[in-house]
């Protein structure tokens, strides 16, 4: 699954707004009634993809090129100054070209000062882990991996925070030791990018 996130020069996001909408619109794409109903257009493309090996690419646009990858099928969310767009997920031999021209490599960006107060419940929490080290396209990647994990756990809870909005919330300076206990799905890295394979990137839970 390829996400792109909007970068302009004059207004850049924060890392974090950007991971919450990553992970919400990765939601928001899986329970699409064009991936979810039986006739819906993605929902082969997404079958497909959940099949195998999950892989999530974060590239960044910016100008004309932003305006120009919106033609293609997936779903866009704007949070807290961040857009984020998901995308109908595909082979990564075949990348659409609007896509495979945008640059991957270097997304890194700062906080943006103190998050903002939680939604409403039901959310989703999701913490990173503190003791690797990763950018914020490589985080985003991983917040929207936790938030699909927790949506294939299924469950009425699962389904009433998807039916909410898949709203997400990232947290930082959690105890991590206590909350890996505690938490409902956690990441594992599969070390194609930046950490070593099997590196717990990120867990995440339910907030009722």
């Amino acid at each position: 699954m390829q996400l792109v996130v909007r970068l302009e020069k004059a207004s850049p996001p924060g890392h974090g707004p950007v991971c919450e909408a990553a992970a919400t619109a990765v939601v928001r794409l899986l329970t699409d009634p064009r991936a979810t109903e039986p006739e819906g257009e993605w929902r082969r493309a997404v079958h497909e993809w959940e099949s195998r090996r999950i892989r999530k690419v974060t590239r960044r646009a910016r100008g004309v090129r932003w305006p120009e990858v919106q033609a293609l099928p997936g779903v866009t969310v704007e949070h807290s100054g961040a857009e984020v767009r998901a995308f109908v997920p595909g082979p990564v031999s075949d990348v659409p070209l609007e896509l495979a021209k945008l640059q991957v490599a270097g997304l890194d960006l700062e906080d943006g000062g103190e998050p903002g107060p939680p939604p409403e419940p039901p959310y989703a929490t999701i913490a990173l882990n503190p003791g690797v080290t990763m950018t914020t396209g490589k985080a985003a990647a991983q917040c929207g991996h936790a938030a699909q994990l927790l949506l294939r756990q299924g469950g009425k809870d699962a389904t009433a925070w998807a039916e909410a909005g898949a709203h997400v919330r990232l947290v930082r300076d959690v105890p991590w030791r206590r909350c890996v206990e505690h938490a409902a799905v956690a990441v594992r890295d599969g070390g194609f990018t930046e950490v070593p394979p099997g590196t717990m990137t990120a867990i995440a839970w339910l907030t009722l």
